[in-house]
C-alpha cells in the first residue's frame, strides 16, 4: 500500500481511533520533518513539539528507551537517562538502530504503535500542555494529540527532570 503525505501508518491510525481522544494527522513535507524546520515552516510553537529520541546503554544494545522531550528542552542523557538505564554510559541511538528498533525513520518517530517491549519515558512537564505535536510514524505526517495519549501507551513512564530547558542561546539552563 502506498502511503500519501499526511497519512500515518495503519497501526498508529488504529491506536489513535481507539484512544477516545481528539487527534489530527497533519501532512508534512519530508524535507521539513525535522523539528526546527517543521516548526518554522508550519508555524508550530516549539514548546508544543515533542521530540522522540531513542537512547541506549553503550555496553548493552538491548537496554534502550524512547525519550519524549519538548523541542525547547535538552535530554539529560548523562545523568537522568544513564541512571534510569542502569548504565555506565548512555548515548543516542544511531539512525539505523532507531529504524530497526522502532520501525520508523528519524523525523517521524512516535511512541504510538511501537513494537512491544520498547520503554517510553516522557518529560513530565509535557503533561501540562493542552496539545502536543508528535512524529506520525513517517516523515510525511505529524500528529496533534493531547498529552493524555501517553497514559494509553504500554511501558510508558512520566519522568521528572528527564530534560532541561534550553536558554535563549540553545544551551541548557
Amino acid at each position: 500500500m502506498t502511503q500519501q503525505a499526511g497519512e500515518t501508518l495503519p497501526a498508529i491510525q488504529a491506536a489513535l481511533e481507539t484512544s477516545g481522544l481528539t487527534f489530527e494527522v497533519w501532512p508534512c513535507d519530508d524535507s521539513l520533518a525535522d523539528t526546527a524546520s517543521f516548526c518554522a515552516h508550519y508555524k508550530v510553537p516549539p514548546e508544543h513539539s515533542v521530540n522522540a529520541i531513542l537512547v541506549r546503554d553503550k555496553a548493552d544494545a538491548d537496554n534502550y528507551a524512547l525519550c519524549m522531550v519538548p523541542a525547547t528542552h535538552r535530554l539529560d542523557v548523562n545523568k537522568v537517562v544513564r541512571k534510569k538505564l542502569g548504565a555506565k554510559k548512555a548515548s543516542f541511538a544511531a539512525a539505523d538502530e532507531t529504524r530497526q528498533i522502532t520501525g520508523m525513520e528519524i523525523g517521524g518517530v512516535t511512541p504510538i504503535g511501537l513494537p512491544a517491549g520498547v520503554r517510553v519515558w516522557v518529560e513530565a512537564s509535557v503533561m501540562a500542555l493542552d496539545y502536543i505535536i508528535l512524529g506520525g510514524g513517517n516523515r510525511t505526517s505529524k500528529l496533534k494529540v493531547p498529552p493524555a495519549i501517553f497514559t494509553q501507551i504500554a511501558e510508558c513512564e512520566m519522568v521528572e527532570a528527564l530534560a532541561r530547558p534550553r536558554d535563549a542561546d540553545g544551551a541548557t539552563g
